[in-house]
Order: structure tokens, then sequence, then C-alpha cells
């Protein structure tokens, strides 16, 4: 790639979907610049899978941004709140952390226009999720529209895309695509509640997804859990 391929902002936070994402921004031909945010989540082990991931997709920049989201809490991940082990229900479950991706594409298309990048990738997925609000397609063509609207670029005629390229994926299919990518999946990290010896605790809503995942692939789940999730 050169200074002349396009860059694309990449939100990688260390999980399964952000790596196929950000791998499928470079299969795009995008030059990637790597934005993870360290928001004082309960999983901070998220964000050295997050920096093994901006390495090995060999991005230009990888920024770790500081924003303390547990100064407001509301979430089981930012909050001393258990994390649910009795597997994905219906609603909007605790873990859900208030305005998330509103937030962190916000920081994104921040970047992207001090880069002069038009493109920004998330790896937000709208079939096999725990039911997050800002997961939905809704959301991300609403954020589209306003990104357009509140920035010098968009109103010069210049406006951002959004690409969300998991959007209807199954988590089967987002493991596919990591497959044939040819993606050290095992580099991921996708637990919100890791054990004190560095394990994926296996009951979580996110543990659940991934192995269901891997499992409805047919492909081998790498992942060490201190339980195996168990598949409905």
């Amino acid at each position: 790639m050169t200074s002349q391929t396009p860059l694309a902002v990449v939100l990688v936070s260390g999980g399964l979907d952000s790596m196929v994402s950000a791998a499928l921004a470079r299969e795009a031909g995008f030059r990637i610049l790597a934005l993870s945010v360290d928001y004082n989540q309960r999983h901070q082990v998220e964000l050295a899978a997050a920096h093994r991931v901006a390495k090995m997709l060999g991005a230009e920049r990888h920024v770790v941004l500081p924003l303390d989201l547990r100064a407001f809490g509301g979430s089981a991940l930012t909050d001393d709140i258990a994390v649910p082990k009795d597997g994905v229900g219906e609603g909007i479950p605790i873990t859900y952390v208030p305005a998330r991706n509103t937030i962190f594409l916000s920081l994104a298309l921040g970047w992207a226009e001090a880069s002069g990048a038009r493109d920004i990738y998330v790896g937000v997925n709208a079939l096999d999720y725990s039911g997050y609000p800002d997961c939905r397609p809704e959301f991300i063509a609403g954020f589209e529209t306003l990104a357009e609207l509140a920035t010098k670029a968009g109103v010069e005629g210049a406006p951002f895309r959004i690409r969300a390229p998991l959007q209807m994926m199954s988590k089967a299919d987002v493991v596919r695509e990591g497959a044939r990518l040819g993606l050290d999946m095992g580099v991921s990290w996708s637990c919100y509640d890791p054990t004190p010896d560095g394990l994926h605790c296996g009951l979580c809503d996110s543990c659940r997804l991934r192995h269901k995942g891997f499992v409805e692939a047919g492909v081998p789940d790498p992942t060490a859990y201190a339980v195996t999730p168990p598949v409905a």
C-alpha cells in the first residue's frame, strides 16, 4: 500500500467481531487507523488483544484513548454489578453500556475527519448479539446521517461512510469469514468477566455467543475457557 491508498478508521476492541471487521477493511484495500477505547471496562484484558489485532493486521497507527465510563456506571461492565451467567435472555441486558457505540463512533468520526479518512469500520452485529440497541442497522444509518450534518467535511460535500460489514452475519458467519481470511482468531478476546488466571469465563453472554459461533461454523474453537460454554 502507498500513501495514496485510502485510509479507514477502524474500531478495534480486541473482540472477534472487530478483528474480522478490521481484516475486511484491509481486504477492501484500506490503510488502517485502529482506534481502541480504554473506558475502564471490567474486561481490560481486551485492550491487550486489541494491540495484538492491530499489529497482526498491519495498522498504520493504533490509538488507545482513555475515557473512564465508570464515572457514569450503569452497566455490569463499568459498575459494581455482577455479569449475568445464566444465558442470553430477552430484552437489553445489564452488560449494555449506555450509548457506548454512539460515543465510540463519535471518537472515530473525529479521527476520520482529522486524518482525511472517509470510511469508518465498526464490527457491530444485529443477529447473534445480546440485544444492544446500538448494534441495529437503524442506528448505523442514523449515525451516518449525523456524521454528514455534524462535520465540516460532511457539510462541504465529503460525507463519511459508516461500514458495518458484519451487520447481518450470524456469529457462525463471522467465524467462517475469519477462517477464510486466515486470521488467528485465538488472538481475539470476548469474555466480559475473565477469571483471575486469564481465561474466558465460559458462561457470560459473550462467551456463549463466541463458542456457539465456532460450533455452528464447524471451526475448532481456539479459546481457553474456564468452563466450556453450553450450546443451546
